[in-house]
């Protein structure tokens, strides 16, 4: 009798996560952590939960496409089902999961989000419904692509679940900004490998102009409370720092052409 569904997970350094995670997914028939290098003691909690680990080497940058496709190879289930170690799975999402892989109308399933910042449940400032393609039939899904921002490619239509992951993104401040430190320089770096134009003055403040306006007027981010205003500046302040990271490669590489 074939398996059903295999969970993966991507995990790096996830020991405070990713025992949360593991608890809410004693209904999969697999669970496969895709282990980047953990230093802590990641490896040894999704053992302890049963789960087929694969060791991965450490990287300075995150490449999420490489991590989710060794998923895909190692997964023995017809289908697969990928959840961050930050997520977790209630009743409501387990049971309608079940249900659509036993009778699919679709070879691959988005999934919303509920989010978690600063302990509270953000429902605006572009936080719902934050859907996410996590659920596909294996031999559907040929790869993902991507290295920050990843998409999967797949055959097939693509349905969408009712129920919610509930996503803990962000605890406190200090985690966000060792977050934008590590992400801003690959986002610099796509930028910058895609030709993006030379930063000057105007393109620096009418980018910040942007997204001040997208996060507190457009996603109305006071309504959110404190938070979400906080949340709000603090966006403007992660594309600034991305910005800044792609002016500093684009004036590293002039100097170095005109040498």
């Amino acid at each position: 009798m074939k398996k059903n569904i295999s969970a993966i997970i991507i995990a790096k350094d996830e020991e405070r996560m990713l025992p949360d995670c593991l608890k809410s997914l004693g209904w999969v028939d697999e669970i496969v952590v895709i282990n980047n290098g953990s230093i802590d003691k990641t490896a040894e909690i999704a053992k302890k939960y049963g789960a087929k680990v694969i060791d991965l080497p450490r990287l300075d940058e995150p490449n999420f496409s490489q991590s989710r496709n060794r998923g895909l190879k190692e997964a023995n289930c017809r289908w697969l089902f990928y959840i961050d170690a930050d997520e977790r799975v209630d009743d409501k999402l387990r049971d309608e999961i079940l249900d659509v892989i036993n009778d699919p109308k679709f070879s691959a399933y988005a999934i919303p989000r509920r989010n978690f910042i600063f302990g509270r449940e953000f429902k605006h400032t572009g936080q719902r419904p934050d859907y996410v393609k996590r659920l596909f039939q294996k031999n559907a899904l040929s790869q993902w692509m991507g290295k920050l921002h990843e998409e999967p490619q797949f055959e097939g239509g693509l349905g969408h679940l009712k129920a919610s992951f509930l996503h803990i993104k962000h605890e406190n401040l200090s985690e966000m900004v060792e977050k934008t430190n590590s992400w801003s320089e690959l986002e610099a770096e796509l930028m910058f490998k895609a030709n993006h134009p030379p930063m000057n003055v105007w393109r620096f403040m009418t980018a910040m102009s942007r997204e001040f306006y997208l996060r507190m007027f457009r996603q109305m981010a006071f309504l959110d409370g404190p938070e979400g205003i906080i949340y709000a500046v603090y966006q403007v302040f992660s594309r600034f720092t991305s910005y800044a990271k792609l002016w500093e490669m684009q004036l590293k590489y002039e100097k170095s052409s005109n040498i």
